[in-house]
């Protein structure tokens, strides 16, 4: 082997030993919701396998991000924009506030739907207000910008749910929002933006625009950031399109469209997209579809590189793409398995009936699946040839909106009021 080669390799993998010993983002260091971590309870509640549990400052339905001893959790403080950190033992060691909170509209809404996401050396915060900011690990502003004061408010119709993601360069944000119906004078420009990590400096800012039906360019979907350090690729969904951008300029370098062929309206998307063996899979069409795609290749790949759809989705809990697999959680509960490359339906099985809904994404650490309910019950599944074998309900008495996070033999929650760390 090629001893340049041999290097890169050993770099990416203790690299990704580095990430997997954290929580760096929303879905993980994956960004699948994939876990290595896998000695956490099965059966615990909002008393049992207990190791703490905090209040939190205020509401919002952010994921934590955690690295090393520390935990950030987003949230109101006061009427502000806010965030926190808690040691892994349970002790708060700081808060910092921005500008005025942005609250919710939709009851599993808030101001602080975005989670934060880290590289290890800053925490990087962004809100419903606009606000994007860089903090270091103590605490300590780096920089501070507001979206909204410099491009314009948004024009979404509900709570802003993207999170910021991380280049080896650059904090991206997707602005994917109304173009065309409703009052003409208030339709804005879709974009892809990034800013330097280090200094908040303005790198790029490109347009993302696809002219829809009245809401359905609005996205409220994260994401993925794929590809090594000089080739990395921003996968984005929305506006009936799955993109490809270039992370180093922004420039488009593929794009898949076909998600709505006969241009409904209403057709904005929430959950995000996963990817696996470089096929992504996407949810769309109002919880009627689910594809997978080939990601790669240059220019329109709408035709090439569609693998699969299935008239089966979801509405707001992300896939997970996984050794060979798809896995599609819908709103009320219902599991589907397909094959990753083929579409082939593996297996299908459905949850216990419950007038709530499922608003958080699964984590799969293991040979267990685990997924929290909008009214607080927490199911841990293991995943079997064909099917699953569901553990345990856990009632943790109160709204769950964030993903779990299991590591370090714990699993982590973050209810609407209280974050928990769950442990034998």
């Amino acid at each position: 082997m090629n001893s340049t080669i041999l290097s890169i390799l050993i770099l990416f993998s203790l690299l990704f030993k580095v990430y997997s010993e954290n929580w760096p983002a929303w879905r993980g260091p994956t960004g699948n919701g994939v876990s290595e971590h896998v000695n956490f309870p099965s059966k615990f509640s909002n008393t049992e396998n207990v190791n703490w549990k905090l209040a939190l400052p205020g509401v919002g339905s952010s994921t934590p991000a955690i690295w090393g001893d520390k935990i950030f959790v987003t949230s109101a403080i006061g009427s502000k924009d806010g965030v926190s950190c808690f040691s892994k033992d349970g002790n708060k060691l700081w808060d910092h506030t921005f500008g005025q909170e942005r609250g919710g509209k939709h009851k599993n809404g808030s101001g602080s739907n975005p989670s934060p996401v880290t590289d290890g050396n800053n925490i990087y915060l962004y809100y419903k207000s606009g606000t994007l900011a860089a903090l270091d690990l103590d605490g300590k502003k780096v920089w501070f910008k507001n979206l909204q004061d410099e491009f314009g408010a948004d024009t979404l119709w509900w709570d802003l749910g993207t999170s910021p993601v991380l280049t080896e360069e650059f904090v991206i944000i997707a602005v994917m929002q109304e173009y065309e119906g409703g009052n003409p004078s208030e339709s804005k420009d879709s974009y892809l933006v990034a800013f330097s990590k280090d200094s908040g400096k303005l790198a790029w800012k490109t347009n993302r625009t696809y002219k829809v039906k009245a809401e359905t360019g609005q996205s409220y979907t994260t994401p993925l950031v794929v590809g090594e350090k000089s080739n990395e690729v921003i996968i984005t969904f929305g506006s009936d399109h799955l993109t490809g951008h270039s992370a180093k300029d922004g420039k488009l370098i593929w794009d898949c469209g076909g998600y709505n062929p006969t241009d409904k309206a209403m057709w904005r998307v929430i959950a995000s997209p996963s990817i696996s063996n470089g096929i992504v899979v996407v949810p769309y069409g109002r919880k009627g579809h689910f594809a997978a795609v080939k990601a790669g290749g240059k220019g329109d790949i709408t035709k090439t590189n569609r693998l699969w759809t299935k008239d089966v989705g979801a509405d707001v809990p992300s896939p997970i793409a996984h050794d060979g697999k798809a896995y599609l959680v819908t709103d009320r509960g219902h599991i589907y398995c397909f094959n990753l490359e083929s579409g082939e339906e593996i297996w299908n099985q459905k949850l216990p009936r419950s007038s709530a809904s499922y608003y958080s994404s699964p984590i799969i650490s293991g040979e267990r699946m685990v997924l929290a309910r909008e009214d607080g019950v927490v199911m841990v599944m293991k995943l079997l040839d064909g099917g699953f074998d569901l553990v345990s309900k856990n009632e943790m008495n109160e709204r769950i909106i964030a993903s779990p996070i299991p590591i370090d033999n714990h699993l982590f929650l973050r209810g609407q009021k209280h974050l928990f760390c769950l442990g034998d």
